[in-house]
């Protein structure tokens, strides 16, 4: 005769793969939504102003989603700021120009838990040469990624920073929005936008407990000159400043509340001059200071 053993102790059972990937993914997105914890999304984060953006705000220890189309670059930056300040770090390789992958790239995160409470929209790129004589392809790139990439992202995250009644968005801009510049025509021009556009979201948004600020930054040792095929002028080169006073600069400002911010003394004063001066006096120095 078989005699079986009743017990009133819980069956013991191994957990399937599908309850263990539920159980991770819900212990993340814990994590993720940790009370206090500020996430930053910074893109063009692979080189730069981005860079120097994300081992700013890494060292304040806050937590950061890293967005640029360089993969490798952004891993590498990951690591070293996962190692050195102890801190969370998301890479997402995105190209922003594509308005879609930009969606794809909230919605991700939203499925994730994480909920951007600053956004540093960095990314672009310019071109210096004649109007006329760069391809049509390469000048709408550029309006493409500096124009409404930059809308659509500040759109999307300021949607969900108002549901929430708290965010800071920064919008980099250029001392070129300022005036139009000769050889700079639609780079000079797509910053313009960004910096009214920063100007007026910043009045807008306030109400909404949403600060909206625009960085203004001059010449400076950040890579894009090499990439814009710039020449660097010895005008230019007296003016050249680092990335690390520059973020510094918009950070402080972001956090104060201001509508926009021009780092360096030097890049005041010009400023001011645009102020004071007929257009075609300031514009036609500047062009020389740029082209030589």
């Amino acid at each position: 005769m078989c005699i079986t053993e009743f017990s009133n102790k819980p069956r013991q059972t191994t957990p399937s793969n599908t309850e263990l990937v539920a159980c991770v993914t819900s212990l993340e997105m814990k994590a993720m939504n940790t009370p206090g914890k500020s996430w930053v999304l910074i893109t063009g984060a692979s080189s730069g102003f981005g860079e120097e953006f994300a081992r700013q705000y890494a060292a304040q220890g806050d937590s950061l989603v890293l967005v640029a189309r360089r993969l490798d670059r952004l891993q590498t930056l990951a690591d070293a700021l996962r190692q050195q300040f102890r801190i969370e770090v998301v890479v997402e390789q995105v190209d922003l120009s594509d308005i879609a992958a930009v969606i794809q790239l909230h919605q991700r995160l939203c499925e994730r838990g994480i909920e951007i409470d600053i956004l540093i929209n960095n990314a672009g790129h310019g071109l210096q040469g004649p109007f006329a004589d760069a391809p049509l392809d390469a000048v709408l790139s550029m309006v493409q990624l500096d124009v409404a990439s930059l809308t659509a992202i500040t759109h999307i995250f300021a949607q969900a920073m108002r549901t929430r009644k708290r965010g800071k968005i920064l919008l980099v801009a250029s001392l070129l929005a300022y005036q139009g510049v000769e050889n700079f025509a639609v780079y000079s021009a797509a910053k313009a936008y960004v910096l009214r556009l920063g100007e007026a979201l910043h009045r807008e948004l306030k109400r909404d407990g949403i600060t909206v600020t625009a960085l203004c930054p001059g010449m400076s040792d950040t890579g894009f000159a090499k990439a814009a095929q710039q020449n660097i002028t010895p005008q230019l080169k007296l003016l050249m400043m680092k990335p690390a006073p520059v973020v510094r600069a918009g950070i402080r400002a972001l956090r104060a509340g201001r509508r926009s911010v021009v780092p360096g003394w030097a890049n005041k004063a010009l400023v001011i001059f645009t102020w004071a001066t007929p257009r075609w006096l300031h514009q036609a120095i500047v062009s020389q200071s740029m082209n030589g």
